[in-house]
C-alpha cells in the first residue's frame, strides 16, 4: 500500500509546487515602476510625472492596443502615491488595493499566498478583465462624450450607467443592465458606462454624484432614472425620453387629413399597421431618428374604426406593415411586411423614402441633401429645378413637372421646386435675364460648398404641356451625353427657412416637456439635478415681476420728484442759508433714505461695498439726532440722483471707540479740536462731522463743521432753549455734572444746526473728486459699543 500510495502524491506535490512558483513568479504591481519614480520622490515630483504619462496613454490619444492598460495602471500608481496612508501601506507591506487585499507582502506561510480567483465572487477588482458583461465595450471618455455622444443624442436617446471599481451595489444592477441593453440596443438605443473612478471629469459634466447611477440622454439633455431597476422600468424610462408627438394615431376618420398634410409639411407619411394597442418602441425610436424628414402613423388593426383601412390597402392582419405615401395619397409608394420587423430593415426602407417625388427646397439643409456636391465625375447629381409659385394659376404646370417626377428612374436626377416668393433671393441669381419670369425650369449642378453651381435654364418657360415636356427631357439627354452645356456658372445665396415661423409652437412644446420634467423631479425629490432649472425660472420670474413693479411705481411718481424738486430750488434760491428757520424745518417723509450705521449694517454698508461705491455717514447723538438729520437731509438731497453714494448716520453715544479708532489714522492732519473732562483727558466731540467712506479702496474724506452765523451770543441762547447744546454741555449731561470748558474752542459756542451749513460745498468737491483722502489699513471693528457713563 505504501508504494501504491506514493506515486499517487507526488504529482499532486509537484502541482502544488509548481502552482506555488507560479504565484510566486508573478511580478507585483509596482506604483513606483509604473510612473518611474524614486522611493524618494516628493508629492509635487510623482505628479509632474503622473500628468505627463496620463497624457501620453490616454486613450483617447494613444492608439497602441496597450494604452488603455497602461493608462488604468499609471491612474491606479497615483492613487495609491498620492495617498500619504497607501503609500506608506504600500512601503511597509507592499500592499495595495487589488493586489494583495488579504495579507502582506513578504515571507509567509503557502496559503496566505493562496486565495480564490476575484471573479470566483464577481468582485470588480480589477478595471479591466473584472467588468462584467463587457462593459468596457461601451466605456466613454469625455471627448468620446461630447463630439460623438451629445450630437448623436439628436438621432437617438442614449442610457447611460455610472460605476466605479469599487462599486459593490453595482453587483445587484448588472444582471438587469445586462437584459436591458440586450433588448434595447437591438431597436436603436445608444448604450454607455462611465467609470468613476477613470473618468471623473465626464461624471461631473454629467451630474453623476453616486454610484451605481444610471441616466437618459436625448437632444443632449440629461435626465436621470428614479424608479426601481427592473427590465420594464428601464424600457419604459427610455420611451418617456422621447417626444410625446413622434407618432400619430391614424383612423378611418383621420387617415385622410394625415396623408394629405405631405404638401403643409414637404414630407412622405409613414403609416405602420400591427395589432398592439400601443405604439412599438421600436417604430418610436425610428421616428425620433428620422423626424426631420418622415412624418410616422400608427395603425392599431385591432379597432373597430380603423377596418375602412384595412380594407382599402388590403392590409395582411397576421404581420406587422408599413406603408410609405408621398404625393399620391391613393396608393403607396413603397411597401414592407414581415413578421419580425428589424431595425436594421426599416432604416433602408425610411432612408430609401426620405423625400417626396418632387420636393419643395423649405431650407439649405434639403437642398443640400437632394442637390450634394460631389468629386467626382461618375458620383454628381444634377438637379432638375421648376421655379413656380403657389398661386392657382401655376397648378396646372406643377402637376405636369410632379406627373414627369414621378416616372424618373435615372437616380442622377433629382427633381425639386421652389416658391419665388419664399426663395427670391435663390431665384433672381437663376433668372437673370428679365424676360425669364416664372414658371421656368433650371438644370443646375453644385461644384463647391461655397454656392458654386453651373446651370442652364430651359427655354421657353415652362407650362406643362407636352412640348414642354419634351423639350425637358432632350436637354437631360444631352446633359447626360455632354455636360458642358451647362454654360452659365453663379453663386447661389443660402436658402431661406420657410419652417422658422414654426419656431414658436416648438418653443411651446419644449416648454411643456420641461414643466412635465420638472412636476417627476418634485414627485422623486430629486432637488440636485432640479436646483438649475428651477434657479432659471425664479430668476426669470424675479427679473419680470421686477422690471415691472420698478415701471409702474416710476410712472405713478414721475411727477412727485419733479414738483418736489422744484419747490425746494426755489427755497435755495430766495431764502438765505443762514435762516434758522428755514434750516430747522422738518423735511417731507421719504425725502433722503438714511440708514444707521450699526454692527448689523456694517458689513454690507461699508466693508463690502461695492467698488467706487461710497457711504456718507452723519456723526450725531442722541440728543442731536432730529436736528442733524433734518439739515443732513436737506443738504445732500441735490446729491441723491447719483447711484454709487449711499447716507447713513452713526450714533456716537455708543461708537465713539470706533471713532476714535478710525480717526487716529489721519489726526495729525485734521488737527481735530479736543475737549479735556474733568480727569484731564483730551477729549473729541464728533457732534456734526460727515464722513466720506470708501468702503473698496478703505479711505475716507471728512467733513468738520463750520459755524457760519452772525450773533454768536444769540445762537449759544438758542441752543440753550430749544435743547441744542454744545459739545461739552453734551457731555456733562450724560454724566449728570455741571457744564466747564466752554469756551476752550470756538465749535463750544456753536448751534448744532449750523454745523452743516457748508456741507452742500464739501459734497460738491467729495462729487469733483477734490478732497483730501486718508487711507486706512483695515476698517476696525463696530461691535464694541461704548457704554454710557
Amino acid at each position: 500500500m505504501v508504494e501504491l500510495k506514493t506515486p499517487l502524491t507526488l504529482p499532486a506535490v509537484v502541482i502544488c509546487a509548481l502552482l506555488f512558483d507560479l504565484v510566486e513568479s508573478v511580478p507585483p504591481f509596482d506604483p513606483y515602476k509604473v510612473l518611474g519614480v524614486t522611493k524618494s520622490a516628493s508629492q509635487a515630483e510623482i505628479k509632474k510625472v503622473y500628468k505627463r504619462l496620463a497624457k501620453e496613454w490616454h486613450p483617447d490619444k494613444n492608439k497602441n492596443p496597450e494604452a488603455e492598460d497602461m493608462f488604468i495602471k499609471i491612474t491606479k500608481s497615483y492613487e495609491i502615491l498620492s495617498s500619504e496612508e497607501k503609500r506608506s501601506n504600500y512601503d511597509r507591506f507592499g500592499q495595495t488595493d487589488d493586489t494583495q487585499p488579504f495579507g502582506h507582502h513578504g515571507h509567509h506561510p503557502f496559503h496566505d499566498h493562496f486565495y480564490f480567483d476575484e471573479t470566483f465572487f464577481h468582485f470588480p477588482f480589477n478595471a479591466k478583465d473584472g467588468r462584467d458583461f463587457a462593459d468596457s465595450k461601451y466605456m466613454l471618455h469625455f471627448n468620446q462624450y461630447i463630439n460623438d455622444i451629445t450630437p448623436d443624442s439628436f438621432k437617438r436617446p442614449y442610457l447611460i450607467k455610472i460605476t466605479s471599481d469599487w462599486c459593490f451595489s453595482c453587483i445587484h444592477i448588472e444582471p438587469v443592465w445586462k437584459e436591458s441593453v440586450e433588448e434595447l440596443e437591438p431597436l436603436g438605443v445608444g448604450i454607455g458606462v462611465v467609470d468613476v473612478g477613470y473618468e471623473r471629469r465626464l461624471a461631473n459634466h454629467l451630474g453623476a454624484h453616486r454610484t451605481p447611477s444610471i441616466l437618459g440622454v436625448i437632444n443632449g439633455k440629461v435626465t436621470f432614472f428614479h424608479y426601481a431597476v427592473v427590465r420594464q422600468h428601464l424600457r419604459q424610462f427610455v420611451e418617456d425620453l422621447l417626444p410625446q408627438r413622434l407618432v400619430e394615431k391614424v383612423t378611418d376618420r383621420n387617415n385622410h387629413q394625415f396623408l394629405n398634410s405631405w404638401h403643409a409639411i414637404n414630407k412622405p407619411h409613414v403609416l405602420l399597421f400591427d395589432q398592439v394597442p400601443i405604439v412599438p418602441l421600436l417604430y418610436k425610436l425610428t421616428a425620433f431618428a428620422y423626424k426631420d424628414y418622415v412624418q410616422f402613423g400608427y395603425v392599431d388593426q385591432g379597432l373597430t374604426e380603423t377596418a375602412n383601412l384595412l380594407r382599402q390597402f388590403n392590409i395582411n392582419t397576421y404581420a406587422p406593415t408599413m406603408l410609405v405615401f408621398k404625393e399620391n395619397t391613393d396608393k403607396p409608394a413603397d411597401i414592407i411586411q414581415a413578421k419580425g420587423m428589424k431595425k436594421t430593415i426599416i432604416d433602408e426602407f425610411i432612408s430609401n423614402n426620405k423625400f417626396l417625388l418632387a420636393p419643395r427646397l423649405v431650407n439649405q439643409k434639403v437642398f443640400d441633401e437632394l442637390c450634394p456636391v460631389k468629386q467626382f465625375h461618375r458620383r454628381r447629381k444634377y438637379c432638375v429645378l421648376l421655379i413656380t409659385s403657389e398661386e392657382e394659376s401655376f397648378s396646372t404646370g406643377n402637376k405636369a413637372f410632379l406627373s414627369l417626377a414621378s416616372t424618373n428612374t435615372n437616380e442622377v436626377l433629382r427633381f425639386a421646386y421652389v416658391y419665388q416668393r419664399q426663395q427670391q433671393a435663390l431665384c433672381d441669381t437663376l433668372l437673370r435675364s428679365r424676360d425669364s419670369t416664372p414658371p421656368q425650369v433650371v438644370i443646375l449642378e453644385r461644384r463647391n460648398g461655397a454656392g458654386k453651381v453651373l446651370y442652364k435654364p430651359v427655354l421657353s418657360g415652362w407650362n406643362g404641356s407636352e412640348e414642354d415636356k419634351h423639350r425637358l427631357l432632350e436637354e437631360l439627354q444631352r446633359l447626360q451625353k455632354d455636360p458642358s452645356v451647362l454654360n452659365h456658372d453663379a453663386i447661389l445665396p443660402e436658402l431661406n427657412n420657410e419652417f422658422a415661423s414654426m419656431f414658436l409652437i416648438r418653443w411651446v412644446f419644449t416648454a411643456y416637456d420641461y414643466l412635465t420634467e420638472i412636476i417627476e423631479d418634485l414627485l422623486h425629490n430629486n432637488w440636485r439635478e432640479m436646483m438649475p432649472l428651477l434657479s432659471l425660472i425664479f430668476s426669470a420670474l424675479f427679473i419680470l415681476f421686477g422690471t415691472v413693479v420698478i415701471q409702474a411705481f416710476s410712472d405713478s411718481s414721475e411727477e412727485i420728484p419733479a414738483k418736489t424738486k422744484s419747490k425746494e430750488a426755489s427755497k435755495t434760491e430766495n431764502g438765505s442759508p443762514n435762516n434758522t428757520g428755514t434750516s430747522s424745518r422738518q423735511p417731507k417723509k421719504n425725502f433722503v433714505e438714511v440708514t444707521e450705521l450699526t454692527d448689523i449694517t456694517y458689513m454690507s454698508n461699508l466693508v463690502k461695498l461695492r467698488p467706487g461705491h461710497t457711504n456718507v455717514v452723519l456723526v450725531l447723538t442722541d440728543a442731536s439726532k432730529n436736528i442733524l438729520l433734518s439739515k443732513f437731509a436737506k443738504e445732500v438731497y441735490s446729491f441723491t440722483g447719483s447711484l454709487t453714494l449711499h447716507f447713513s448716520f452713526l450714533n456716537v453715544d455708543k461708537h465713539s471707540e470706533w471713532m476714535d479708532t478710525l480717526l487716529e489714522f489721519a489726526q495729525d492732519t485734521m488737527q481735530i479740536d479736543t475737549d479735556e473732562d474733568e480727569s484731564g483727558n483730551r477729549k473729541v466731540d464728533y457732534t456734526g462731522y460727515v464722513l466720506a467712506l470708501n468702503g473698496h479702496k478703505r479711505y475716507l474724506c471728512l467733513f468738520r463743521p463750520v459755524y457760519t452765523g452772525e450773533d454768536p451770543d444769540r445762537s449759544e441762547e438758542e441752543g440753550a432753549t430749544t435743547g441744542t447744546r454744545s459739545r461739552s454741555s453734551l457731555r456733562d449731561e450724560h454724566q449728570h455734572q455741571s457744564r466747564k470748558g466752554t469756551s476752550r474752542s470756538r465749535s463750544t459756542t456753536l448751534q448744532i444746526h449750523h454745523k452743516l451749513d457748508r456741507l452742500g460745498l464739501w459734497m460738491e468737491r467729495l462729487i469733483e473728486g477734490t478732497l483730501p483722502r486718508y487711507y486706512i489699513p483695515a476698517w476696525p471693528g463696530l461691535d464694541k459699543i461704548t457704554v454710557t457713563k
